[in-house]
């Protein structure tokens, strides 16, 4: 299974916008810049996960992005869905049907084994990536940083966060 490079960028940018206090925003462009990916292809993602609820916008050129929900209420699972859709990898076209020699249509009276057996596959990994929440991941990173990330980002952030009247939902 392939997931689109925006997965990734929307994970990163969930990420980073979970660090935000009460009335801060990041701008797409900023977001962008940080993660050095075109600033059109990621505000794409951002829109589908602000149409989700995951993000909240304020509007305007001071404005931006931020969290609309509680990191530890964001699943992994949620942002692939935002961004690739809830229509399952795998989508199965009944080949078997197909061909020059077809079979009864009796015989195809169950579903096919190997869409079955994909759809199961479908379910554990959508298991797997519920169970991991945007508040779990920023908790692993900082364990496994040795300070270089967190300054970083608080270099990014000091240069990069806009203020806002309007208070975000927590």
């Amino acid at each position: 299974m392939k997931l689109s490079d925006g997965v990734e960028q929307a994970i990163h940018s969930v990420a980073i916008l979970a660090s935000l206090e009460a009335g801060q925003v990041l701008s797409a462009a900023a977001l962008a810049d940080f993660h050095g990916v075109s600033p059109s292809y990621l505000l794409k993602h951002l829109q589908a996960l602000s149409r989700s609820g995951i993000l909240g916008t304020v509007p305007g050129p001071k404005g931006g992005y931020h969290l609309a929900q509680p990191p530890e209420d964001i699943s992994l699972l949620d942002v692939v869905l935002a961004v690739e859709g809830p229509e399952p990898a795998f989508r199965c076209k009944e080949i078997r049907r197909n061909g020059p020699n077809p079979v009864p249509e009796g015989f195809f009276k169950a579903p096919c084994q190997i869409n079955a057996a994909m759809l199961r596959a479908e379910r554990s990994y959508r298991a797997e990536l519920r169970k991991v929440t945007i508040a779990h991941l920023l908790v692993e990173v900082r364990q496994d940083d040795d300070g270089t990330l967190a300054a970083r980002s608080c270099a990014f952030l000091d240069a990069n966060v806009r203020i806002t009247n309007q208070s975000r939902q927590r």
